[in-house]
C-alpha cells in the first residue's frame, strides 16, 4: 500500500535520517498518484522495471503487487538498507547500491546491464530532480522502451518543446528524435514531502528511435552546436568546429540563432557535418 507522510517520516526514523537535499528526496504521499504512475506504465508480469531513486519503497510496493520484477537505484546509504530489509524476501526485488549515473553521459554499469536484457525493460519512477536530464537520454539510448516518471515541470516542458518555444533545446531535439513525448499530469508540490518549491509533472515516454545507431553521436553533436547558442548560425556552427558553408545547403539562413534549427533541421545536418565517428 501507499504510504502516508506519517509512515514514510517512521520509516525514515528506523535508520535515523531524514530527507537530504543533496540527492533530490522529494517523498510522493499522493497515494492516488503512486497507483496512478504504475497505471500509465502499464505493467506486465514478465516486464523489468528500473526504478531510479526508491527513497521508502512506497512505489516498489506498487509495482511489485503487479507481478514484475524490479532493479531499484539507490543512492542514499541509509535507504539502501531499508530497501534491504523491507524487499528482502521478495525474489523479484534486486537493488543496485550507488549513483545511477557514472560521468556525465553514462549509466552506472550494473543499470546499463539492466537496461540491455533481453526482455520488456521499462523505467518507472519518482526521479530525483538532479539526474533526471541525462538519465532518461541514456536510457533512450540503450533501447529501454517505456518510460513513465515523475519530474519538474520545467523539465516536462524542454521534452516535449519545439524550436518555437522558450524552453526549447538539447533535451527537446534528441527527446523527439527517440521518443514520443506525453505529459500526462502536472502535480502541485503538495503531493511530496519535503514539498518542492515548483510544479512536478508526470511524463511518459515511448520509445521511438530515428537514429539508429548513432544516437549518442547525434546528442553530442546537437550539444555541441547549442553550446553557443546566443551567436548567429554561422558563429556557432564555427565555433563548434563545423564548416557554417554547410548551411547553404540546406538553405538555411546563418544569420538565425541554433535555437531556431527544427529537430528535422540537425538530423538532415548530422550526416554532413559528422560523416564519422569524428565527435
Amino acid at each position: 500500500m501507499p504510504q502516508s507522510k506519517s509512515e514514510i517520516r517512521s520509516l525514515l526514523n528506523s535508520v535515523n535520517t531524514e530527507p537530504r537535499h543533496r540527492f533530490g528526496q522529494n517523498f510522493m504521499i499522493d497515494q492516488n498518484l503512486v497507483r496512478l504512475i504504475a497505471d500509465a506504465g502499464s505493467i506486465v508480469e514478465n516486464d523489468r522495471i528500473i526504478e531510479v531513486g526508491p527513497g521508502t519503497g512506497t512505489l516498489t510496493d506498487e509495482i511489485l503487487s503487479r507481478g514484475p520484477h524490479v532493479t531499484a537505484v539507490e543512492i542514499d546509504r541509509d535507504l539502501a538498507k531499508l530497501l534491504r530489509e523491507r524487499f528482502a524476501s521478495n525474489e523479484r526485488f534486486e537493488l543496485i547500491e550507488g549513483d545511477a549515473l557514472d560521468g556525465k553521459h553514462a549509466l552506472h554499469p550494473e543499470l546499463m546491464r539492466v537496461a540491455q536484457a533481453n526482455q520488456s525493460v521499462k523505467l518507472i519512477a519518482n526521479l530525483p530532480y538532479n539526474i533526471a536530464s541525462p538519465l532518461i537520454i541514456e536510457l533512450l539510448i540503450l533501447g529501454v522502451e517505456l518510460l513513465v516518471f515523475t519530474v519538474q515541470k520545467e523539465v516536462a516542458d524542454r521534452l516535449r518543446a519545439t524550436e518555437k518555444d522558450e524552453a526549447y533545446g538539447p533535451l527537446s531535439v534528441v527527446a523527439s528524435m527517440l521518443a514520443k513525448v506525453e505529459v500526462l499530469r502536472t502535480l502541485p508540490p503538495q503531493a511530496f514531502w519535503p514539498a518542492p518549491r515548483i510544479d512536478s509533472a508526470l511524463v511518459r515516454m515511448t520509445r521511438d528511435n530515428r537514429l539508429g545507431s548513432r544516437a549518442d553521436e547525434f546528442s553530442r553533436f546537437v550539444h555541441r552546436i547549442f553550446n553557443y547558442r546566443r551567436k548567429t548560425l554561422r558563429k556557432a556552427m564555427s565555433e563548434a568546429g563545423f564548416d557554417p558553408a554547410i548551411l547553404e545547403s540546406f538553405s538555411i539562413d546563418p544569420q538565425l540563432r541554433p535555437e531556431a534549427l527544427s529537430p528535422e533541421n540537425l538530423l538532415e545536418m548530422f550526416p554532413v557535418c559528422c560523416p564519422l565517428s569524428s565527435l
